[in-house]
């Protein structure tokens, strides 16, 4: 065969309304191509939709033109040019559909399970047949999905060998001859079956009658060659001549290798009831006898009514009742035995209701794992609409928002609370005439107050920060959003930064981003509340390069830096703008040793004030004197303590703390007249209340020697307004080399008493007992009540 005989014949234009005429005329045939051609291992279910989804979705889009110049039309090319347009494009479907999905290919919709037509609830498969369709089926699964097809078309659409090869060159097959091949192979076999069929039913009936030479006016069809079927018999009344073939079906044209098994082109089956018996008339030459005897029943010069059964494809459609084919008197022309069921060829198999996808039964699915699906369906599908109804709620996006996470929820509460222009704004003249100097009479300040945008990234971000925001906050700060509008107290740029500074009521927030974009936003929060006129003097605006920047209270007139660890120098001056905003001063908070502390002191009405930073947004205020009655640590003795205690505050840093006051509470005389030492406790109150931190200090008499950390306590309620009682104490090294322990309690105690490794007793609040170097010992004291305290721990 030449490569032309690949090439479809031409079959001119088709239009949609052709095609579509063809496919609904035709539909049950083409379902069933589709369903054969479809691999079996899909399931019976998912083969009869599919199929009846392929043979729906074969209509062409728009007309599909043909060729510019029409060739001749061969005698096997299909009469309707229409359903042969639409029976290509079901094989086409149905050969990727039983591809398999491989993972670096792109999909095809075919692959996929059908989406219409669908059944929800129910199974659909065609009847069950019996053990011949059986056997064929697990036959045609063993075929490829071209070979399935070259099946198809030769036996159930009667295709001859060229045409078969031109339609599956049509579908997209690479190699139709190998397909062919795979069908020869399969119609081998159901050849070898049917001929152990006919040898077994000879063995259980006895010869058969032979066949005498036809005469002139005989009724027996002279057996021909293969390559001569289609011929009429030359004697006998023939009604229609018979175009047998090799195989049944097949189209007048190049006929395959003939001869084999007793083909013969004479005595015709009979048809439908019609008539049609083939070539040769009827008499009794051809009947054939069982026994000697002529069995009963209609009989043609070919053989018994209902057909032989000749090759796997042979016959007309090598069933009872089939359209004409070869005949043939032999053994396959004999009735079966009553006691033998006759086996039917696949070609006619082809026809039966095992392979019909239009006739169905219908079964329930299982109802238990059905149950359970749907509930799992339903709980997905209330997350979705939950999940989608809150994502899908109106809003701004980062567009607007810059850094700020989706937003999740939204009621009018928290829409005013992130309206920039619901943003309490105070008026510079308002603070003189308020009864009140605390946060909530802060003027608005900055140049970028009136950055809507700005603003609304600002109130964004605090409410939801997202994962790119560098956010921190001291001990014991929410970090929600507002409740409502905060107050606007600081906007504008500050070394390099676009800075907020809001107030609501609670804590202070700072916000920060680059001055180009929103990558790297910053998000603080500090813990206001309760904030008196020096706890709201100054709030720290910028931290860069090691240096601090604060924003200063408008009552403000004075601002300094002084330091601490140098009590006997001047402070400088430092300078502040027109909005409050001081010059850098370097910071202590920033700083890796304690070579300098630098503190703010602020001057307002009624005197010197003394911040030091402490790593938080509002700067703990720096107190000296008893609990009940301290002062700002402006004085010469408080400068003096300070700068041998100050470098202890690392100890507190970032914790949360509003003040820290220190006090001496006890001065001992030391052993061997080494002068006088000093007791201070610190003490480092929270804006939250709890946690306080409390620090006991030992002071020897040189000033350069720094002070000896003795105790420390958290959450003590000494050395405070409400327990002003404190006992420590210190293993000391006297100059002449020895050890003594020694203790003291504030002026509240009349008795202190070591134990444990060293024993000592003594009457008052302080204590000397000579100890061993390294010795421990525990500390106890009485107060005048008699009521015995321990040390601090």
């Amino acid at each position: 065969m030449s490569t032309q005989d690949l090439v479809p014949s031409p079959v001119g234009p088709v239009d949609v309304e052709q095609a579509e005429a063809a496919l609904v005329e035709r539909y049950p045939r083409l379902v069933r191509i589709a369903y054969l051609v479809l691999p079996p291992s899909l399931g019976r279910n998912r083969r009869v939709l599919t199929a009846h989804a392929l043979v729906q979705r074969a209509l062409p889009r728009r007309r599909v033109p043909g060729p510019a110049v029409p060739e001749p039309r061969l005698a096997e090319d299909a009469v309707d040019p229409g359903y042969a347009y639409v029976r290509a494009e079901v094989l086409r479907q149905a050969l990727v559909a039983g591809l398999p999905l491989r993972r670096l290919a792109l999909p095809r919709r075919a692959q996929f399970p059908p989406l219409l037509p669908h059944v929800w609830g129910l199974r659909l498969f065609p009847r069950v047949g019996g053990a011949d369709e059986l056997a064929l089926d697990q036959r045609l699964s063993r075929l490829s999905g071209p070979g399935r097809a070259a099946y198809v078309l030769r036996g159930l659409e009667r295709q001859g060998d060229p045409e078969v090869l031109r339609v599956l060159a049509t579908a997209g097959v690479e190699d139709p001859r190998a397909a062919l091949a795979e069908a020869d192979a399969l119609d081998e076999l159901a050849a070898d079956l049917v001929e152990l069929d006919e040898r077994e039913t000879k063995t259980l009936t006895g010869p058969a009658a032979p066949s005498g030479p036809a005469g002139p006016t005989g009724t027996a069809g002279t057996a021909r060659p293969t390559g001569e079927a289609g011929e009429a018999s030359e004697a006998g009344e023939a009604g229609e001549a018979g175009e047998a073939t090799t195989r049944v079906g097949e189209q007048a044209g190049p006929a395959r290798g003939g001869g084999r098994r007793g083909q013969g082109a004479g005595a015709g089956v009979p048809g439908r009831g019609d008539g049609r018996y083939g070539a040769g008339a009827s008499g009794s030459a051809g009947r054939p006898t069982l026994n000697g005897t002529t069995p009963p029943g209609p009989y043609s010069a070919g053989g018994p009514v209902g057909g032989a059964v000749h090759r796997g494809l042979s016959g007309a459609a090598g069933r009872t009742g089939g359209e004409g084919g070869e005949g043939g008197v032999g053994p396959a022309a004999f009735p079966p035995h009553p006691l033998r069921p006759r086996r039917l060829s696949g070609a006619a198999l082809l026809e039966s209701d095992e392979f019909d996808p239009c006739a169905l039964q219908a079964r329930p699915t299982d109802l238990l794992r059905r149950r359970q699906h749907a509930r799992a369906a339903a709980v997905a599908v209330a997350a979705l609409v939950v999940c989608g109804t809150l994502l899908g709620l109106p809003g701004d996006g980062w567009g607007r928002n810059g850094a700020a996470a989706p937003s999740y929820a939204r009621n009018p509460a928290a829409e005013a609370a992130l309206d920039p222009g619901a943003l309490k704004r105070v008026a510079p003249a308002a603070w003189p005439g308020s009864t009140r100097r605390d946060f909530s009479v802060w003027p608005a300040r900055g140049g970028l107050t009136g950055d809507s945008a700005l603003l609304r990234r600002a109130l964004a971000v605090w409410a939801r920060p997202g994962l790119s925001v560098r956010s921190s906050a001291t001990p014991g700060t929410p970090v929600g959003p507002p409740m409502g509008p905060p107050q606007l107290l600081f906007a504008g740029v500050v070394d390099g930064a676009r800075v907020v500074l809001l107030h609501d009521g609670l804590r202070a927030v700072r916000y920060a981003e680059p001055v180009e974009g929103t990558a790297g936003a910053a998000l603080d929060f500090a813990r206001t509340d309760g904030a008196d006129t020096v706890g709201s003097a100054a709030l720290v605006l910028s931290r860069a390069a090691g240096n601090v920047r604060y924003l200063t209270a408008p009552w403000v007139k004075e601002t300094v830096v002084r330091n601490l660890l140098a009590p006997a120098k001047a402070p400088w001056p430092l300078v502040r703008d027109a909005h409050g905003m001081t010059e850098p001063v370097p910071s202590p908070a920033l700083a890796k040793g304690c070579t300098r502390w630098n503190a703010l002191q602020v001057h307002d009405g009624s005197g010197p004030r003394l911040l030091a930073d402490l790593g938080e947004l509002a700067p703990a205020r720096l107190l000296w004197g008893p609990p009940d009655a301290p002062v700002d640590a402006t004085g010469p003795e408080a400068r003096e303590a300070w700068a041998r205690t100050v470098c202890q505050l690392t100890a507190v840093r970032a914790h949360g703390v509003r003040s820290v006051h220190a006090w001496r509470f006890a001065r001992q005389p030391l052993p061997e007249g080494a002068g006088r030492g000093t007791w201070l406790c610190t003490r480092a109150e929270t804006w939250r209340g709890t946690g306080s931190r409390v620090l006991a200090q030992f002071l020897a008499p040189s000033p350069a020697v720094p002070a000896a950390l003795a105790a420390r306590s958290e959450g003590s309620p000494a050395c405070g307004v409400r327990d002003p009682r404190v006992l420590a104490g210190v293993l000391w090294q006297a100059p002449s080399g020895g050890w003594y322990v020694l203790a003291a309690g504030s002026p509240d105690f009349t008795a202190l008493e070591t134990s444990g490794g060293v024993k000592g007793r003594s009457d008052g609040p302080v204590l000397a007992v000579k100890a061993a170097a390294g010795a421990r010992a525990d500390l106890d004291g009485t107060l005048r009540d008699g009521t015995r305290v321990g040390a601090l721990r």
